[in-house]
């Protein structure tokens, strides 16, 4: 069993195993590495964990491909034809359905070029990836619970007072925005905060209510900036 799967390919050019799982391996080191550089540069306003974990799977389908194809021009041709069918015929929303389908199309492809180790070890690493994507909601950011929009009505110079009450409450203060008016000594403020006790805001903005200065005050609730 074990010389079956090590030495299963059977293929014009058989690969190795250890081939096999070194490029897949690296593969997913790849993507992951990417997507580590993803979830810390990006500053949009639409931020999906589905396409953060697409990521990391797509160099492991695309690594399987190549496995795959091993210089064969039939084999080439017979993966454009089936990914047109796709692209063409099926309209796939969410990134990661587009990703399983290409993962299962490569195994496929595997599984009819008698590839039987590639395809087996390709399965099996691409379900640890997906597993673990899963298992660890890898892509989830959390960065802030709550947003406080109020108008400070005192002059700029005393601003400091009212973000050392919110540094009391919020282990990081974002200033989201200030937006002055002319003729008028104070500004409208927006605040994002990470809490220290995400159970906290009542008493929050029951003294923000109580700080000489504070009018208009308004908050809401941030939840995960990620999409399933």
């Amino acid at each position: 069993m074990n010389e079956w799967l090590r030495y299963g390919d059977i293929a014009p050019i058989p690969t190795d195993l250890n081939t096999i799982l070194l490029g897949l391996f690296l593969a997913f080191l790849s993507g992951q590495f990417i997507a580590w550089i993803y979830m810390f540069t990006h500053s949009g306003l639409s931020y999906s964990r589905s396409f953060v974990n697409s990521l990391i799977i797509i160099p492991i389908t695309v690594t399987l491909v190549m496995l795959v194809l091993d210089n064969n021009i039939v084999t080439a041709f017979s993966l454009l034809a089936v990914f047109a069918i796709v692209r063409f015929r099926n309209i796939l929303r969410d990134t990661l359905d587009t990703v399983y389908i290409l993962a299962l199309i490569v195994v496929g492809l595997a599984l009819g070029t008698q590839k039987f180790t590639t395809a087996i070890t390709g399965v099996g690493v691409m379900s640890l990836a997906f597993m673990y994507l899963w298992f660890t909601s890898f892509g989830t950011r959390h960065r802030f619970d709550i947003i406080v929009n109020l108008e400070w009505t005192r002059p700029l110079e005393s601003l400091p007072d009212l973000e050392a009450l919110l540094e009391r409450h919020a282990s990081s203060v974002v200033r989201a925005s200030q937006r002055t008016q002319e003729g008028r000594d104070g500004a409208f403020m927006s605040y994002r905060l990470l809490l220290r006790n995400p159970e906290g805001s009542p008493l929050l903005i029951t003294e923000l209510k109580q700080l000489e200065g504070v009018q208009g005050l308004s908050t809401l609730n941030a939840e995960d900036e990620s999409e399933a």
